[in-house]
């Protein structure tokens, strides 16, 4: 993130203002000629450190830690620049500044006793600069079971609250609804978009999501940039993500509406995926020092043919072959190591309790800032699941001398092959997902972690009936 700088021409004319005559200027000239090369050389250093008031106050603008500039603007322009910029990407080891703007209409409260350019995640309020209009309901779909709760929220929403609901036309046109002649009146004022045809974007204020945890991946896909607030309704199998009971929908709704609610920053990483990045036709350059070559570290080299935001993991794997997955895993530009197995997960932390478990690894609350790398399966007993800063870049391509291409998915779709020559590049997104949360972010977690996944449940040891019987007592 490029840390915002002020121009001095649009700062106040103090400088000029404070400039002295024509006649002291050839005062001062004349005395400056008198002094000796060496003392003329500290004078003019000084007045060149000096620079007025003008000159000192564009350097404390300039002087100003990433993000600063944020906390004090209400707008996230600064963010949005950031991420398109042209120029070579900063590295810092805590991510990017997170967008704090979510849709047309809602950010986090501004927090101003936020320690460096972080926001205390207990502070994470949502808050609306204007009352939210546009609602995007996403119902799981082939669940006959969802039917009557969609149609009851819909109806809540419309007839009660006056809003704007936006459904997919696929599950607008569900002949269940069609049948019911109660419902007409509400459908006809449903309005329908299509994946992959119609930007949405600009128009959500909230996601309301009724079904498992693919709502809310699903969700996450949809929006490619910043992401409305997301309120989550457990009507899955598992539910690890949705935390909101329906049975309570209405006062639930009506809270979030009137603000002030707490959210989970899941943070998504910003995949591309580069084909022909390095060389296929003969060997490929050697590395120096564990460094790849300057051209092969240019992105320019290749051709950016997928550009993604991932809220779970990115999943690279052997595929359909019977061989090993053999590829090189890199951070920052440096060869860290070459995974021989199953394949490798590049997981948030919200996805360190998917895929990621299963393979072996921590369960990571999703404010930390963190990128996790898994081994699946991996040819080697020492090679453990890592934890690598946020603002990393990892690049992960085929090893030379692999037998087989790879497989690459992410978050479980648009699975696609890569071979010798391409690459994957993944680095935090600023765009995270605002995920609203029924009590708090702790609790929430760790009673996903106690409902869905069981942790640490076992049969409780019974006390014993009397202590003086243990044989440690014993003298």
């Amino acid at each position: 993130m490029e840390n915002s700088v002020t121009d001095p021409s649009s700062l106040p004319d103090t400088a000029t203002s404070s400039q002295p005559s024509d006649s002291a200027r050839s005062s001062q000239r004349r005395g400056h000629l008198a002094m000796s090369p060496r003392k003329r050389r500290r004078a003019t250093g000084s007045q060149q450190r000096g620079g007025g008031p003008g000159q000192r106050l564009w350097e404390i603008k300039r002087r100003r830690l990433p993000g600063q500039q944020e906390h004090l603007e209400a707008s996230g322009s600064a963010s949005d620049a950031a991420e398109s910029s042209p120029k070579r990407r900063a590295h810092f080891l805590h991510g990017p500044y997170p967008a704090t703007h979510f849709g047309p209409k809602a950010c986090i409260l501004p927090n101003p006793t936020s320690v460096m350019h972080i926001q205390d995640p207990a502070s994470q309020r949502l808050t609306w600069n204007k009352p939210p209009a546009n609602v995007l309901v996403i119902r799981k779909v082939r669940d006959e079971s969802l039917v009557e709760p969609f149609k009851e929220l819909c109806r809540f929403l419309v007839e009660e609250k006056q809003m704007m609901v936006y459904v997919e036309r696929r599950v607008a046109d569900d002949a269940t609804l069609s049948e019911d002649e109660a419902f007409v009146s509400i459908r006809d004022q449903l309005c329908t978009f299509r994946e992959g045809f119609d930007d949405i974007s600009e128009c959500i204020d909230l996601i309301i999501c009724l079904g498992g945890d693919g709502t809310l991946l699903y969700a996450s896909s949809l929006f490619q940039g910043s992401v409305p607030p997301v309120m989550a309704f457990h009507l899955g199998s598992l539910g690890f993500l949705t935390p909101f009971k329906f049975e309570s929908y209405k006062t639930e709704v009506a809270k979030v509406f009137e603000g002030n609610a707490a959210i989970t920053l899941r943070s998504r990483l910003k995949v591309k995926v580069v084909k022909d990045m390095l060389q296929r036709t003969g060997q490929q350059q050697q590395e120096h020092n564990g460094l790849l070559p300057h051209g092969h570290a240019n992105s320019e080299a290749g051709k950016v043919t997928l550009q993604l935001q991932v809220l779970n993991e990115v999943v690279v794997d052997r595929g359909p072959s019977s061989y090993l997955s053999n590829v090189d895993l890199y951070l920052d530009g440096r060869l860290i190591t070459s995974v021989q197995g199953d394949g490798v997960i590049v997981s948030t932390p919200t996805g360190s309790t998917a895929y990621a478990a299963a393979a072996g690894a921590s369960m990571i609350h999703p404010n930390v800032p963190a990128i996790m790398v898994t081994p699946i399966c991996p040819h080697s007993l020492s090679f453990r699941p890592i934890v690598v800063p946020a603002g990393v870049e990892l690049m992960i391509t085929l090893s030379p001398d692999a037998r087989n291409t790879a497989w690459v998915s992410f978050d479980g779709r648009r699975r696609q092959e890569i071979q010798h020559g391409d690459c994957i590049k993944i680095t935090t997104s600023c765009y995270p997902v605002p995920s609203i949360c029924c009590h708090d972010l702790v609790y929430d977690w760790f009673e996903s972690l106690a409902q869905c996944l069981h942790w640490n449940v076992r049969k409780r040891q019974e006390r014993l009936a009397d202590v003086s019987d243990s044989s440690d007592t014993e003298n």
